[in-house]
């Protein structure tokens, strides 16, 4: 059981005061901070810094005894390798289009463009390892999001309602075939259209959409002020264009959203709680400077409609724990919100699950006491790292109000005969559910 600092990603996207706040640091920082990452990615590696070890990655600390920290049942299912990552995620500017490959087209693909001699970190490289990605979002603020292709017949009534002139040939493609083949018709055309011609094409649509919006009468004023935001960043990007085909999501504080395999997405703004696979594999369509393959991009993508409800994963309550149930076999993400005072929730839960965890606090502070050893006090921007062979632990709040997300492989949960369970609320309030 270590204490963990995260490693801050300083993309351009990034807020300049959502992860400095939550670390307690000045604000505004001096540099966008994009991402924490809490694992052992090899892109970057939490570090333990407690006192009970020297200070050393993640990674090291795994590849020194994998079995020992990870378990037999995550090391048979995904090697000697912690399978997930956990990030605090703050966008205050749209993220790229992109997609992941599901685990076949990650093998193959990884396999393919090791046989052309690719480096690993070629700027043309799609596939940096052999894994699938799927991903859960978990709002901490209000966050918005691109995900998914809307329903076409919803997406004609948008491109009806705009009135745009040079976007008739489009719309009667969709309308002519209204379903996923008819969704890949048009996205197709649009990123491969001569770059002249997406000079003409986004302005038109741009000053339709300011039309529409100044008229008031929209069900689509979301979408289209998206769409704006995005021309305005990305004039001559066909990704502003193919923004028009997905749904806009917006998500209050603790809700969540999975994104399988296929599914072309953008994160627009706010700040909540990531978890994936532990990969790096990323296929882009847009509204950014970096590699876009669009023959592998359009190879990869699930051009099926979908609905949002469709991305939401349910909720599990077991006391104080909010289990976020999705189908990825390499994680398992809770919210747990414990009170100090004893009033509104419980103030202490214990886990006894085996496999590896990090239990990452957003607010206030935890005290986590093992059955046989030191407790040791984490607090808000850092996380506690526990091994397989680690023993029982009880979580206390350490604070009047703490708020912390735990991950886990529920590959590891599920061996044990327990899929299923969860944290154990203790004390007079148990039973509280979390808000």
């Amino acid at each position: 059981m270590r204490i963990l600092e995260g490693l801050v990603r300083p993309y351009a996207w990034g807020s300049r005061t959502a992860i400095a706040s939550i670390q307690g640091r000045p604000v505004p920082s001096a540099h966008p901070e994009a991402e924490l990452w809490f694992g052992s990615h090899p892109a970057g590696s939490a570090r333990c810094v407690d006192e009970s070890g020297p200070e050393q990655p993640l990674v090291d600390v795994i590849s020194a005894d994998p079995v020992s920290t990870l378990g037999p049942a995550s090391t048979e299912a995904f090697g000697d390798r912690l399978p997930f990552l956990l990030k605090i995620l703050a966008a205050e500017e749209p993220l790229s289009l992109q997609a992941h490959p599901s685990a076949e087209q990650a093998r193959e693909g990884f396999e393919r463009e090791n046989a052309r001699g690719l480096a690993l970190d070629a700027r043309d490289r799609n596939y940096r390892d052999p894994w699938h990605k799927p991903e859960l979002m978990v709002a901490t603020t209000p966050f918005d999001a691109l995900a998914g292709f809307r329903d076409p017949h919803k997406t004609i009534e948008l491109l009806r309602e705009l009135q745009v002139s040079e976007l008739d040939h489009y719309l009667g493609m969709l309308a002519g075939q209204p379903d996923s083949e008819g969704l890949r018709a048009v996205f197709t055309t649009w990123l491969t259209l001569p770059e002249a011609m997406i000079r003409r094409l986004v302005p038109a649509v741009l000053h339709g959409a300011v039309e529409v919006l100044a008229q008031g009468r929209t069900q689509f004023t979301a979408e289209l002020r998206t769409l704006c935001e995005l021309g305005e960043d990305y004039p001559n990007d066909p990704g502003v264009l193919a923004s028009l085909l997905l749904n806009r999501v917006h998500l209050e504080p603790g809700q969540g959203l999975y994104l399988p395999a296929g599914n072309l997405h953008a994160y627009l703004r706010g700040t909540g709680v990531e978890i994936m696979a532990n990969s790096d594999n990323v296929l882009r369509g847009g509204l950014t400077p970096k590699h876009i393959d669009v023959p592998e991009l359009l190879r990869i993508l699930d051009f099926t409609p979908v609905d949002p409800a469709d991305l939401t994963p349910s909720v599990r309550t077991l006391g104080a724990e909010q289990i976020y149930l999705t189908p990825a076999p390499e994680f398992r993400l809770s919210r747990v919100e414990l009170d100090g005072t004893g009033l509104r929730h419980a103030s202490s839960i214990c886990f006894d699950m085996p496999g590896p965890q990090i239990l990452s606090v957003l607010s206030g502070a935890i005290e986590v006491r093992p059955v046989d050893g030191t407790p040791l006090t984490v607090p808000a921007g850092r996380a506690l790292w526990i091994t397989d062979s680690d023993p029982d632990v009880i979580v206390h709040a350490a604070s009047s109000r703490t708020v912390f997300y735990r991950a886990l492989v529920p590959v590891a949960v599920s061996s044990a005969g327990d899929a299923e369970a969860g944290g154990v609320a203790v004390g007079e309030h148990a039973s509280a559910a979390v808000d």
